[in-house]
């Protein structure tokens, strides 16, 4: 099964990333608040030009590789966020998730709602028996949307990560097929035209 792009959630366009966005793909990377938790410092207009042209593509990820799309509030055209699909394993049937938004969208479950789709894509159509996200741990926010999609907290690592000048915890989160069927999928329908 493949994707057919856009794809649409209950208030959401999931589409894959083009040059247009890259006023957009700036505004977001280069919020310091916004990639206090990732490994990136804050891009210029150059860098948030070389990191997002590293993210097109529709094609569904083979082991080692991301699938990167942009999200959209349906009829503002305007993107708000991105999430990322990585196939870490084909042969343990491992994805690992991510994503990245604008706080300026903040409160209104749209993060949640993208981050179940791609989890949902995950199981339907990557095949995967297992599905897990790792964070900083301090990113409580990140946190509290991984355990509103009923993800468990499995792992808490200590110091094992130098990111920015720091030492930084890192928290894993994950859920097998099953859990996510037991709790009847994605919080919202999700329409995965094909």
């Amino acid at each position: 099964m493949q994707l057919a792009f856009p794809v649409t959630t209950e208030r959401l366009v999931i589409r894959p990333l083009t040059v247009d966005d890259l006023s957009r793909h700036h505004t977001i990377f280069s919020n310091p608040d916004i990639v206090r938790y990732l490994y990136e410092e804050p891009f210029n207009l150059q860098g948030a030009e070389e990191h997002l042209s590293r993210r097109y593509g529709v094609e569904l990820p083979k082991e080692g590789e991301w699938l990167n799309l942009g999200v959209e509030v349906k009829e503002e055209d305007i993107l708000i966020g991105e999430i990322g699909l990585a196939m870490l394993s084909e042969t343990n049937r491992h994805c690992e998730i991510g994503y990245v938004f604008d706080s300026a969208f903040s409160g209104y479950g749209y993060a949640t709602e993208a981050t179940a789709f791609v989890v949902e894509v995950a199981f339907t159509v990557l095949n995967a028996h297992r599905v897990s996200a790792r964070l900083d741990a301090r990113n409580l926010a990140s946190r509290r949307l991984l355990e509103r999609l009923g993800m468990r907290r499995e792992g808490h690592l200590i110091e094992n990560e130098f990111v920015k000048g720091e030492w930084t915890d890192e928290a894993i989160y994950a859920t097998l097929e099953d859990e996510w069927r037991a709790r009847g999928g994605p919080p919202e329908p999700v329409n995965l035209r094909t």
